[in-house]
């Protein structure tokens, strides 16, 4: 298989196993530089009491609230530490490799449903934004219906990408990812015997009724 095209790319199509392969090696990279990232936080003395990975973090680079308080942070001096600065770029880099795997692998698994990769924009991004965002939206009731419709989003999304088949003829997107079925060829009894080609009645030369069996000869022609 091509990993580099099964984990970066966005054409093509691959089914259901391949899209939860996706989500098992972003979970291995995840746990794999949480403990690169403790073990750097170590060696500068000043060990971190935990080390998270959302792939939601991603959207906190478009919100102007977290992008003021970061740049506060280091104007202060809080977080200009090397050992800060070591893990706020793995912290970043691993976010943005997290989040560019789940959308080429969602992409493809959309292509599989027949479906644009667009869709990726109401079952992610639109979520995601809410996400980010509705700590600061108004506190009413009107927001209910927004609340429920972003779940609704969520969970088709999930289900289109991780539980239904794709389409099994090749689409505009390309050819079914699943291995064809090879099945052989249904014999009959007719097919494997022909008695008429092998068997046939010739009458005895002499009088009387006898009947003798002789094969028929066959043409190598």
């Amino acid at each position: 298989m091509d990993w580099v095209w099964f984990l970066f790319a966005f054409d093509g199509r691959i089914n259901r196993a391949k899209a939860w392969l996706a989500v098992l090696v972003i979970l291995c990279w995840m746990l794999f530089i949480a403990a690169v990232m403790l073990g750097i936080d170590g060696l500068f003395g000043n060990p971190v009491k935990s080390v998270h990975f959302n792939i939601n973090d991603i959207f906190a680079f478009v919100d102007p609230a977290v992008l003021r308080a970061a740049i506060a942070r280091l104007r202060e001096g809080k977080e200009a530490s090397p050992a800060h600065l070591v893990l706020t770029f793995f912290h970043t880099a691993g976010t943005l490799l997290f989040a560019w795997v789940y959308l080429a692998t969602s992409v493809k698994r959309l292509h599989d449903r027949d479906k644009s990769g667009w869709w990726i924009a109401p079952f992610f991004v639109v979520p995601g934004l809410y996400a980010q965002f509705v700590d600061r939206l108004p506190n009413s009731y009107l927001m209910f219906p927004l609340a429920v419709g972003m779940c609704v989003l969520m969970i088709w999304g999930f289900i289109e990408i991780y539980c239904l088949k794709g389409t099994r003829w090749t689409n505009q997107f390309g050819p079914n990812p699943l291995p064809k079925v090879q099945t052989r060829p249904r014999t009959t009894s007719a097919s494997r015997w022909d008695q008429t080609s092998s068997i046939e009645l010739i009458p005895h030369q002499a009088s009387g009724v006898d009947l003798t069996f002789a094969k028929r000869p066959t043409s190598n022609s």
